[in-house]
This record gives C-alpha cells, structure tokens and sequence, in this order.
C-alpha cells in the first residue's frame, strides 16, 4: 500500500525506506559482476507494483550489464517487448524467461493502455509486478525522453523508481522510489537532480532529461 497516492502532490513525494520487497540474488551473478568490476546499490521495493526507469541507455552493452545487475539482485523485473518477438520458436521463449512482456502495439487502448491494465490485474490479485523502462526507448542520442514512463507511473499512481546505470562509478543504483505530481516541470526538474552526475557508456549520446515534444513522443511511442 503507497501511503501517498491519494495525495495531491505539489512535489515528488520520495518514499522512505525500509523497503519491504525483498529478493534473494544469484551468486554466480554477483560473481561474474565482481569479475568484472560493477557493483548494484539496491534496497528492496516499496511495493509489489511499480515502473522502474534506466537512465542512461547509450549502448549494446547496457542490456548485457543490466541483466547481469537484475540476476545478482534476485529482481524479477519485467520489460517491453514487441508481441511478434514472443512468437519466434525458442527466442520467444528465451525473451520471456529473462523478462519480457508482449505489447500489442495495434492494440486501440494503445501502449500505455495495455500495460495500466496488466498492473491492474497484478494489483486485483496482490502479484508481482515491476517493469524496467529505458526513458530514451533507443540506445541513440534523442532530444529528450519519451512520454510512456511517465503515463503509467502517473496514471496507475504506482512508485517510479530512479536507477542509475552509471559507467563511470561502474555501478547500478537504485537512487529512490518517488510519487510523481502530475506537473512535469516539477516532476522532469526532481529527475534531472536525481540524475546528476551520471554517466553512460557513451557519454555524448545521453539524452537531456526532458519530455520529448507530444507529436514526436507519440510517433516514436506508435513505431
């Protein structure tokens, strides 16, 4: 239960810790991550739903390193995939294994709609549920972020949960859990302090921290 969702917020709220969604990590996992010089900063979960945001994504090697990050945790989290992905013999099956959910992107509730109605249905039967979102949604340098994350955090009133993938520390870091306004002025400027500092694989391709314009964000958001 978030304590806050029915609130109106004239700021992020940050919800505090302890955090009671707890896992048990890989061993081999934490190895190879040792082995290669990374460590994971990460408490639990505030609750058993949520929207988890990556920042940056700026190359290949980000979803190799997050999985490695995801089986040391022991976090079940999910993402988007595209349906027809699910449908190829093995890979499908493989896609799903490490975490994929089939998004029908044809689909006349839209992207967004599909996914609040997953939530919904992990809520009405008390089930796990995080998705790990890239704001970017490409590895490739934007002008800003696209509008997906920020409509299901909002709209489901569940905790966004700010992850650093931060090259230079060699560290992914659970930074907090906050309750978004609504406002996206207040909400992007908490972001861009919650983010400061971080750095990516390729630095230059890091993509401002800002809301994408509406008709660019939804074209990229239908592709």
């Amino acid at each position: 239960m978030n304590p806050v969702v029915d609130q109106k917020l004239s700021e992020p709220v940050l919800i505090p810790g302890p955090f009671p969604v707890q896992f048990k990590g890989q061993a081999w996992a934490s190895w190879v991550l040792k082995l290669i010089g990374w460590r994971v900063d990460f408490q639990g979960l505030p609750t058993l739903q949520g929207v988890a945001i990556v920042y940056p994504h700026t190359s290949n090697w980000d979803f190799m390193t997050a999985m490695l990050c995801k089986w040391t945790m022991g976090l079940p989290v999910h993402f988007w995939g595209k349906d027809s992905l699910f449908k190829i013999p093995l890979f499908g099956r493989w896609v799903s294994w490490i975490g994929g959910v089939p998004i029908d992107r044809s689909s006349a509730r839209g992207v967004v709609g599909e996914m609040l109605e997953v939530f919904a249905e992990h809520q009405r039967a008390n089930k796990f549920m995080w998705l790990g979102l890239s704001p970017e949604g490409t590895r490739k340098r934007t002008e800003g972020w696209k509008s997906g994350f920020y409509q299901l955090a909002l709209k489901s009133k569940l905790p966004l949960g700010v992850v650093r993938l931060d090259y230079k520390k060699k560290e992914l870091k659970f930074e907090g859990f906050i309750q978004l306004t609504g406002d996206v002025e207040t909400d992007y400027a908490y972001l861009r302090k919650m983010y400061e500092g971080v750095e990516g694989f390729h630095i230059d391709k890091a993509a401002p921290i800002r809301p994408l314009p509406a008709k660019e964000s939804n074209t990229k958001a239908a592709q």
